[in-house]
C-alpha cells in the first residue's frame, strides 16, 4: 500500500508541477504572484474538453490545440491586465489577479455550465508493475509531465529564448541595456507559463473530472508548491509540486478521511512559511519579501 500511495503522489506532483512552474516563471520575471494562473489552467481544460467531446477530435490534437490557445490566453491577459500595471504598487497587480480569476471562471460556468463533466475516455485495464498497479491514463500522465518539464529545462538552458528570459528574471533593466525586448521575453513567459497550466489541467481533468472551480484548487496547490520549493526557483516549485503529491496521497490514507485532502496543501503552505520562509532552495532575500 506504501508503494501504491507512493507511486499516486508522484502522478498527481507531476500534474501540479506544470503549473506550479508558472507561477515560478511569472514570479521570476515580474516578482508578482499570479493568482489568475490556476483559472487559466481550469480554461485550458475546458478548451480541450469541448475539442474532443464537442468537436470530436482525436484528444491528442485536442491537448495541443488547448496548450495553443490558452497560451494566447495568457498573453491577452498579460496585455490586458498586467502590463498597464507594471510600474503600480503589487497590490494593484494581485487585485488584477483575483479579478482575472473570477472573469475566467465566471465565463467559464456561463457558457458550459456548473456541472461536473468527464473526458469519458475508454475504460481500460490497469497494470500490475510489483505491488503497485497504474492505469495506461496515468503512464500518460507522468510520460506528458516528464516530457513538458524535460522540454521547459531545455528551452531555459539550450536555446537563445531560453537565455533571454533569464536574463529578464535578473533585472529587466540591465536585459533591455543589452538590447533584449522584455515585454516580448513577458509575453513569451506567460505564453509557455499558460499553456504548460493547459496540459496540467487537462491531465488532472482526464485522471478525475472537470470543474468552473477546479482553478482555486489547482491555484492553491501550485502556490503551495512554489513556496515550499522556493519563490522564483523553477526547480524548487518542481520538487515542492512532487512533495505535496505525495503527502496528499500518504495523509488521506494515514492521517485524515480523503475530504480533508484538498486541505492538505494549506497545511504544509503554512507550516513551509512558518519554519522556513524562503522554501526548501530559495534565497533569504526572497522569503523576506514573500513574508512582507
Amino acid at each position: 500500500m506504501l508503494a501504491q500511495l507512493l507511486v499516486n503522489g508522484l502522478i498527481a506532483g507531476g500534474t501540479y508541477a506544470l503549473a506550479a512552474i508558472g507561477y515560478s516563471m511569472v514570479y521570476g520575471v515580474l516578482k508578482f504572484i499570479n493568482f489568475a494562473h490556476g483559472s487559466v489552467a481550469m480554461v485550458g481544460a475546458y478548451i480541450a474538453f469541448l475539442l474532443f467531446a464537442q468537436l470530436n477530435m482525436p484528444l491528442i490534437v485536442a491537448f495541443v490545440l488547448s496548450m495553443v490557445l490558452t497560451a494566447v490566453v495568457g498573453v491577452l491577459i498579460e496585455r490586458v491586465a498586467y502590463r498597464p500595471l507594471r510600474h503600480a504598487p503589487k497590490i494593484s497587480c494581485l487585485t488584477s489577479a483575483v479579478a482575472v480569476s473570477f472573469v475566467l471562471d465566471a465565463a467559464v460556468m456561463i457558457l458550459v455550465g456548473a456541472d461536473i463533466q468527464t473526458f469519458k475516455l475508454p475504460a481500460m485495464r490497469g497494470l500490475r508493475l510489483g505491488p503497485v498497479r497504474i492505469t495506461p491514463v496515468q503512464i500518460s500522465i507522468v510520460a506528458a509531465s516528464l516530457l513538458f518539464m524535460g522540454g521547459l529545462h531545455l528551452l531555459l538552458t539550450r536555446t537563445r529564448l531560453g537565455k533571454a528570459i533569464r536574463a529578464v528574471a535578473d533585472g529587466i533593466g540591465l536585459a533591455e541595456v543589452s538590447g533584449i525586448n522584455s515585454n516580448l521575453i513577458i509575453s513569451a513567459v506567460f505564453a509557455i507559463g499558460s499553456a504548460l497550466a493547459a496540459a496540467s489541467g487537462i491531465l488532472i481533468g482526464i485522471d478525475t473530472n472537470l470543474q468552473p472551480t477546479m482553478g482555486f484548487i489547482i491555484t492553491v496547490k501550485a502556490f503551495a508548491a512554489v513556496v515550499l520549493g522556493g519563490l522564483g526557483n523553477l526547480y524548487g516549485a518542481i520538487a515542492g509540486a512532487f512533495l505535496i503529491g505525495v503527502v496528499e496521497n500518504l495523509g488521506v490514507w494515514y492521517v485524515l478521511p480523503p475530504v480533508w485532502k484538498d486541505s492538505i496543501a494549506y497545511g504544509i503552505l503554512i507550516v513551509a512559511l512558518f519554519l522556513r520562509p524562503a522554501g526548501l532552495f530559495g534565497k533569504k532575500e526572497e522569503g523576506q519579501a514573500t513574508v512582507l
